[in-house]
């Protein structure tokens, strides 16, 4: 109900056949990017803060630009991009002679890279926008560079950077970890020129040193650097490509490759979509692992990183990734059927006077799935009470058709209205205002009687829930409203690429500090300051997150009920009706997604080093400003 932004989408294309061939065989030279821009459209979930389009022509001659890169801001970005970019290329173009396109049109190309970006840095602008560059006069130095990625160790990388003797102009990790590959590029570089210098003289030497470049080795020379979860994508101006994914799959990439196309994209059935393929035509890129192609598009899949603890995201699957990969699709709806014990307990099993829907659109398929569970568990109470009256010899008609008739009552309670705009800033006519973003479907509860039932995939802050739906679901006048989340308690930030790096946004986290408060034990809270402080003096190795502290004197269903008892307190109008949470549980949880294992938000069990060092810096940050 809360949207979380997460950072990023990438999506590449290598062809691997002449322009021509796609005219002939497609109708059309733009084939790459035509695909590029689909690709880009299946994956606007993962980004509307800014895109970038970049694509290297191999063809072009001296003289003449080789690489070209269009970014934007906004919501719009892509379509602002595309429009540009199609105003570059004649309309046509279609019409021209092969080596016309091949060399000299703007953005017709054989290899295509986009880039859709959310800031989890609260960094913003153009300059922050993928790809970045690097141009050199030499293309097997010059490269292109996007990423889907969040590092948690910027001031390392950013001294590792000066030592080397450079001198960034820009303190963020998307410069430096350009700095750092471009560096080690150059390094490849004059290995390959010493190589061949005594026997070959330019321009055979430089088209030698791009002929063998091994991105591998400059891969695996600077990636033991980075901290964080990524999947680092780049083209040199010579015709390499690149796409590396962190040791513990944290964040997401899957590829495709044929005669025609070599495809990578953060989410596979965006390349299913976009190729029409099968789901076992698309391959995920394994964690620690690189798909390497060089400049005549001969590719392979290479290890850089040392095999690592499976830390793929749970959230890519709770939340972000689209729902249409069937896997995904699947978890979903175990999630919600893994639900459906706890919550029969907490309606003490009077389905009948229970209303069940969802908020929002993405938490539709744990409904299903809660759904389907419910509708099984009735089906053996039916089969139950219909063998029982049968060995008794009660079966009437009329017993039977009454066994029969009883149904899970499902209903579309709740609709998100029209994007409403307030101009008012502040006080008690604004929340009016922002309690009025969902609207409800009258007559769907039974007032006073009803139980009313609304799964959501997360309830990570609250805020949504306390200023608008709450105070819409309670126009209902159902007796008791509870609100069901198919993930567990975010407890923890994330620093891996979703915005989640402060404490004071979770509702988890201010509900464990009132109880503190509340059950006399406040020394606790000064007892994580100290400790946190004190883990400072030690290497990230050796530090742990001390803020798990604040949690571990209470249940999971303490801190269900105060996060449920924040709610009513905050709500400008307290709802009649009596409010419960249910919290899916971490077994639950890791039941329903096995292969994607990663839970440091729910659990504090973070992937790497710096996620302690952040989480504890995190501690002290609130701790300070609570009592400066």
């Amino acid at each position: 109900m809360e949207p979380l932004k997460h950072e990023c989408g990438v999506a590449l294309i290598r062809l691997r056949k002449p322009l021509s061939y796609y005219r002939n065989k497609y109708g059309t030279y733009t084939y790459g990017l035509d695909k590029l821009y689909l690709l880009m459209e299946k994956q606007h979930n993962r980004g509307q803060e800014a895109a970038g389009v970049g694509v290297i022509k191999l063809q072009a001659p001296a003289g003449h630009e080789l690489i070209f890169r269009e970014r934007a801001l906004g919501k719009d970005a892509i379509q602002n991009i595309f429009a540009k970019v199609f105003r570059d290329i004649p309309d046509d173009v279609n019409h021209l002679d092969e080596s016309e396109v091949e060399q000299y049109t703007p953005f017709v190309g054989e290899m295509y890279m986009g880039h859709l970006r959310y800031s989890t840095t609260g960094r913003s602008g153009i300059n922050y926008a993928h790809p970045v560059l690097r141009r050199n006069n030499w293309r097997s130095r010059s490269v292109m560079l996007c990423g889907n990625f969040n590092m948690t160790n910027v001031a390392q990388m950013f001294d590792s950077v000066v030592s080397s003797g450079q001198h960034p102009r820009i303190y963020s990790d998307t410069n430096l970890l350009l700095e750092q590959i471009g560096f080690a590029l150059d390094k490849e570089n004059h290995r390959l020129y010493h190589q061949f210098r005594e026997t070959l003289h330019d321009p055979e030497l430089a088209y030698a040193i791009e002929d063998n470049l091994n991105m591998g080795s400059v891969l695996k020379k600077v990636s033991p650097q980075w901290d964080g979860g990524f999947v680092m994508c780049g083209f040199t101006g010579s015709g390499d490509m690149f796409a590396l994914r962190d040791a513990g799959g944290i964040r997401p990439a899957f590829y495709y490759i044929d005669d025609e196309v070599i495809v990578l994209a953060s989410e596979r059935p965006v390349i299913q979509t976009c190729f029409d393929l099968d789901v076992d035509d698309v391959h995920e890129l394994e964690p620690g692992c690189a798909l390497i192609v060089d400049n005549k598009s001969r590719f392979k899949i290479e290890r850089i990183l040392p095999e690592s603890k499976n830390e793929r995201c749970s959230f890519e699957r709770i939340y972000f990734s689209r729902g249409s990969d069937v896997d995904i699709y699947n978890e979903r709806k175990a999630l919600g059927s893994a639900l459906v014990g706890k919550l029969l307990h907490m309606i003490d099993y009077d389905v009948e006077h229970t209303v069940f829907s969802f908020i929002p659109n993405t938490a539709e398929a744990a409904f299903f799935g809660m759904v389907n569970e419910l509708n099984e568990r009735l089906n053996k109470c039916k089969l139950r009470d219909i063998n029982e009256l049968q060995s008794q010899g009660k079966l009437t008609d009329e017993a039977l058709n009454a066994i029969i008739s009883r149904k899970v009552r499902i209903e579309k309670v709740a609709v998100k209205d029209v994007k409403m705009r307030t101009f008012i800033t502040e006080g008690d006519s604004r929340n009016d205002m922002v309690a009025h973003v969902y609207d409800v479907t009258y007559g769907t509860v039974t007032p006073e009687v009803d139980n009313l039932v609304v799964i959501d995939d997360s309830i990570v802050r609250g805020t949504t829930l306390r200023e608008s739906i709450l105070r819409q679901l309670d126009r209902l006048h159902p007796r008791r409203i509870i609100f069901v989340s198919s993930s567990p308690q975010v407890r923890y930030p994330d620093y891996y690429g979703i915005d989640m790096s402060s404490l004071d946004q979770f509702i988890a986290f201010h509900a464990a500090i009132k109880l503190l408060q509340e059950t006399s034990r406040e020394q606790i809270i000064h007892d994580t300051y100290q400790a946190c402080l004190q883990q400072r003096s030690l290497p990230d190795e050796e530090r742990s997150n001390c803020v798990k502290a604040i949690y571990e004197p209470f249940s999971e269903a303490e801190l269900s009920d105060r996060i449920a008892r924040l709610l009513v307190e905050g709500s400008v109008r307290p709802p009649r009706a009596s409010v419960d949470i249910v919290y899916q549980s971490l077994e639950g949880l890791h039941r329903a997604i096995p292969n994607h294992p990663g839970d440091w938000y729910f659990s504090g069990d973070y992937p790497t080093p710096g996620g302690n060092r952040l989480v504890n810096e995190a501690f002290i940050d609130y701790y300070e400003n609570l009592f400066k």
